[in-house]
């Protein structure tokens, strides 16, 4: 072989190297869950499933670190800290884990596959340029929870006192009850917010509102709530509350659900963990408002209490629970 074609060659080899070991590279994604594995299996699918379809294969060319907070908020900045400490090249979380992520790092990218209304909280600038190293998917939260309120009232309108469930510590509960408190007002309904540590206040809220002697609970987004929607929805049934909440209320036996899809959303995290891995800058990427709200009446229930729901609502429900 002549050394000039020896040299080509070698130089070819070479140039390829570096494309030959981005291709065999293995993105490594953090997961930051506020729950645990099980209570967010359906959201963990999604999020898989969502990877899947982009053409990422874990231990191909992507592992996925999970973190759980088991229900503690208070392990969520060490539980980050440990993903940042791993040298992730991006972490996807959600609600509370968001601000969590943000407080221990400034540089790797975090992906909020859902979050109660990012601008209102600081978390992005603005939904067209988030800037920083924060993007994702958002929804108005507190919007969503006063509409769960005028629905209550539409098929309670002798109500006059309401119970809202929340969790301790969440920085959505003062935007969710200022909105919810207009709401309230122009409905002339009273509001008995109670702002929970985690399940083991569930029996404490249920009982001061029934000493109160209110009329209805509305139940807040917090992934807590959603993750024990079961436990909640058989308070309410125990102490006979018309309830209302996220998607998966109704189906654990609540009165009414007003929501998003959160599996949905967590599918939709991989299309922006899909875009930073492939290089494009998180305060580039805008944030996307969630606009699909669901309603979902549970008719068990509504009989069981001895509530007729209007038509109208029934007429205008994504599903009703026979």
């Amino acid at each position: 072989m002549r050394r000039r074609e020896f040299i080509t060659i070698l130089g070819g080899t070479a140039a390829a190297w570096p494309l030959l070991a981005r291709a065999e590279r293995i993105a490594r994604v953090g997961f930051l869950g506020l729950t645990s594995a099980s209570q967010q299996a359906d959201r963990i699918d999604g999020f898989r499933a969502g990877l899947r379809n982009l053409g990422y294969v874990e231990g191909k060319n992507i592992q996925i670190e999970f973190r759980f907070a088991d229900g503690d908020n208070g392990r969520l900045p060490g539980l980050a800290a440990e993903l940042v400490g791993l040298n992730v090249d991006v972490i996807a979380t959600h609600a509370t884990g968001v601000p969590a992520a943000r407080r221990v790092t400034t540089t790797i990218p975090i992906v909020m596959a859902t979050f109660g209304d990012a601008v209102a909280t600081g978390i992005v600038a603005n939904l067209a340029h988030p800037g920083g190293n924060i993007t994702g998917s958002t929804f108005f939260s507190p919007e969503l929870t006063a509409k769960r309120l005028e629905l209550l009232k539409e098929v309670l309108p002798s109500v006059t006192r309401v119970g809202v469930l929340l969790i301790r510590d969440d920085e959505m509960n003062g935007p969710s009850l200022e909105v919810m408190e207009g709401t309230a007002k122009a409905l002339g309904v009273g509001l008995e917010p109670f702002e929970a540590r985690g399940p083991v206040d569930f029996e404490s809220a249920f009982s001061a509102w029934t000493a109160k002697q209110i009329g209805a609970v509305v139940v807040g987004n917090h992934a807590f709530l959603v993750a024990n929607t079961d436990a909640i929805a058989a308070l309410a049934t125990k102490h006979r509350f018309p309830s209302i909440g996220p998607l998966e209320l109704a189906a654990s036996g609540g009165l009414m659900a007003y929501g998003v899809n959160f599996p949905d959303m967590f599918r939709r995290a991989a299309v922006f963990v899909d875009k930073i891995l492939k290089g494009a800058k998180p305060g580039d990427i805008p944030v996307e408002q969630v606009t699909k709200i669901q309603t979902i009446v549970n008719i068990r229930t509504a009989k069981a209490l001895g509530i007729e729901v209007p038509t109208s609502l029934l007429l205008r429900a994504d599903e009703v629970i026979e």
